[in-house]
């Protein structure tokens, strides 16, 4: 049986390119440059792509970067809109819990919950840390975005979701949050390409910054930053606090 997060985006491609989650591409890559000091020589991987956002805009400013993405459709998308604005771009359907590349990126890109945090268990979640870091070489850099577990804590979930939600885009209801677990479920009501009307039950993973800290330690990272992630607007001036709804996680070998 498919889990939610493959039957989300079999049909949603162009659809999740109008929701308001994903309009801060260019701000997002203003910061990826910062950190890598406009250095085009690097190679650069992007797990999760989806549709492709960062890695064309990151491929219009001159750098090398490879895209993969469990989704089919998401790929077949991406490779359309790269066609569009001209770009060539290696965009590949793989999964971020076994990726086949050892050592050979610079730097790896996971944003807007790119497959980490959506997957069923811990287990499946740190597969995919466990392969991004694979991809990088011995001096590689790892920028990512996480559900951050101190939000929920403060705030109810189901509101924030409530106060988010515009006409005619994907929607949230029934959610609960497991503190046990610190997991989110809810039922996503979406319209998918075809415009049909649909309804998923999702769970996501959130996690705490000395969770994110400690499973990056393991996998032998030397530096490890903890942000709070503004759409659009990410910056090493943003300290991460409990009215962050997501974190920007920097880590360094």
């Amino acid at each position: 049986m498919k889990q939610w997060y493959e039957a989300l985006f079999e049909n949603y491609a162009r659809k999740y390119d109008k929701e308001p989650f994903v309009q801060g591409t260019v701000g997002e890559c203003d910061f990826i440059e910062q950190e890598i000091n406009r250095d085009k020589s690097l190679k650069i991987i992007d797990i999760g792509c989806g549709t492709g956002r960062h890695a064309i805009e990151l491929t219009k400013r001159g750098y090398n970067v490879t895209g993969v993405d469990l989704s089919e459709n998401q790929i077949k998308r991406a490779m359309e809109k790269a066609q569009e604005a001209g770009v060539a771009i290696d965009f590949q359907t793989q999964d971020a819990r076994n990726l086949p590349f050892d050592g050979k990126f610079d730097l790896a890109i996971m944003l807007c919950e790119g497959g980490f945090s959506l997957m069923e268990t811990d287990e499946m979640n740190f597969e995919i840390l466990k392969n991004a870091t694979k991809s990088l070489n011995n001096k590689g850099k790892f920028i990512f975005t996480a559900l951050n577990g101190l939000f929920p804590l403060f705030h109810s979930v189901s509101e924030f979701y409530k106060s988010a939600q515009i006409e005619g885009q994907s929607q949230c209801k029934e959610c609960s949050f497991d503190l046990m677990a610190f997991r989110d479920h809810n039922t996503a009501v979406f319209e998918d390409d075809s415009g049909n009307k649909r309804e998923l039950k999702c769970n996501e993973r959130y996690y705490v910054p000395s969770e994110i800290t400690w499973l990056l330690k393991s996998l032998g990272y030397k530096k490890i930053d903890i942000f709070g992630a503004k759409l659009g607007a990410f910056s090493r001036g943003d300290k991460l606090t409990t009215e962050d709804f997501e974190m920007l996680v920097v880590g360094e070998k």
